[in-house]
């Protein structure tokens, strides 16, 4: 059970530590205490770093204590990489030494059977008396990268990660930087959390510390059971009427769900029953694990919509039926432009646009189409009947509308209206380098246009859910 006497603690210890002490191997390798340290010092960690191991002296230049008791500093942040049988006396340290807040990493605890069950209960009961709090067992750990604050332990190959406003935490520790290319993103992160097998800290507590935390706006959750259904109702209920929160559920089929047991030890949550949980709340329910990293771009870095009316700018029709009938899965309607945008469109070309705007045919007599794109995409956004764009890229064979198209979305920064852009082209590289650029402007791009409509849909329907919640 979880520490609730402990909530005076909070969880800012976890992520905004002034020192942390580091216990397990320092051996050089992929994994363990010696990555910890080398990948918070390669990440710019201010704060002190305490290695701890009886057989060594001197790791990457910081000193190595032979135990946490002979630290002289106050520590604020204990990491424990050891044996699963070790870890309750190393716990009973950490609370002589005032610690309040530890990350096991170690595994063999519930996720691996009865003897690990109760070995997960004595820990958690020797957390509880002596005031700590826990995140994990079977972890692969925390990060907060707007304090370089990446206590890693596994290699990650990279030394930093972009500092963002999405919160991302998981049952696993496919969401952490060794499993995932922060490092080539161009979208940050403000918290990434693994639960592990949430012996203490669970998805309420981390709902709670980020719904007042100030660097994020948006929070993703991969869960595979709930602790406590009714403290989750609660909680998700307040938190979305102030942030967007994205969970992903696995466990829907029985098979999954008993199958998630051993993972982290968890009992999944009936299916329909979670379902109708987010519907009560607010949260949107995702279905894939690349949406856990793709859809809270939308919400990161664009206004919500002020209603579901979908504006289409796109390079060939085809592309602009497959909108609409993905939009409306998600209540998004296709009205007809403006008379004055209709006009404007006209006089540009005649018949570009009555509620899909095709740009193709005029690309087929215009020598240089770009002259009129910015014409167009301006005219487009600034439509009353239109809430959100739709916006199709063509890169070109070798790139050479690129720099057109950036100063265009430069110009499109502080737009009132949300813009979800596909890009497509005949060269992989060119869209991946138009899609970081595009991105570092704060401008979204998805990876296909049933998840660029996707994120405006479910940003319509949260505008719309956080409307009726005030």
């Amino acid at each position: 059970m979880p520490n609730r006497n402990l909530k005076l603690c909070g969880l800012n210890s976890f992520f905004d530590p002034q020192s942390i002490a580091v216990i397990g191997s320092l051996k050089e390798g992929y994994f363990g205490g010696y990555v910890v340290v080398k990948t918070l010092l390669k990440a710019g960690f201010a704060g002190g770093i305490y290695p701890v191991n009886p057989s060594y002296r001197e790791v990457l230049g910081q000193k190595v204590y032979a135990s946490i008791k002979e630290i002289p500093e106050k520590i604020d942040l204990a990491l424990i990489i050891i044996g699963c049988r070790a870890v309750p006396g190393v716990l009973r340290e950490c609370g002589e030494k005032g610690i309040r807040a530890v990350v096991v990493v170690s595994d063999g605890f519930a996720e691996r059977d009865e003897e690990g069950t109760e070995l997960q209960r004595e820990m958690v009961e020797i957390a509880r008396q002596a005031g700590i709090r826990i995140i994990g067992p079977n972890t692969a750990g925390i990060a907060n990268p707007t304090k370089g604050f990446i206590p890693n332990p596994y290699e990650i190959g990279y030394e930093k990660v972009k500092e963002g406003p999405i919160a991302i935490c998981a049952q696993t520790g496919m969401i952490n930087p060794q499993a995932f290319p922060y490092g080539d993103l161009h979208y940050g992160v403000s918290k990434i959390c693994d639960f592990g097998n949430k012996a203490d800290v669970d998805e309420c507590d981390m709902m709670e510390y980020l719904e007042s935390d100030p660097a994020t706006k948006v929070i993703a959750l991969y869960l595979e059971s709930i602790k406590d259904g009714q403290r989750f109702l609660k909680v998700s209920k307040r938190v979305t009427s102030k942030k967007p929160v994205l969970i992903l559920k696995s466990g829907r089929t029985e098979q999954g769900a008993h199958i998630s047991a051993s993972h982290t030890g968890s009992l999944a949550l009936n299916d329909r029953i979670f379902d109708a949980a987010c519907k009560q709340s607010g949260i949107i329910r995702l279905e894939s694990f690349r949406e856990l990293f793709e859809l809270p771009k939308i919400f990161a870095y664009q206004p919500l919509p002020k209603g579901n009316r979908l504006g289409i700018i796109t390079f060939t029709g085809a592309v602009g039926v497959l909108a609409i009938d993905e939009g409306a899965k998600y209540g998004l309607s296709v009205p007809l432009l403006s008379p004055r945008t209709r006009k404007i469109l006209d006089a540009i070309f005649p018949g570009l646009g009555k509620r899909i705007v095709d740009i193709g045919p005029p690309m087929a007599v215009v020598n240089d189409y770009m002259s009129i794109y910015y014409e167009i995409l301006k005219t487009v956004t600034v439509d009353p009947c239109i809430d959100s764009i739709f916006n199709v890229i063509w890169t070109g064979s070798s790139g050479e509308f690129m720099e057109e198209y950036l100063k265009i979305y430069r110009g499109l920064q502080g737009n009132r209206k949300p813009i979800a852009s596909w890009i497509y082209g005949p060269r992989v590289h060119y869209i991946n380098e138009m899609t970081c650029q595009m991105e570092d402007l704060g401008f979204p791009v998805f990876p296909d246009i049933e998840m660029a409509i996707k994120a405006l849909g479910t940003a319509s329907q949260y505008a719309k859910t956080k409307g009726g919640n005030r």
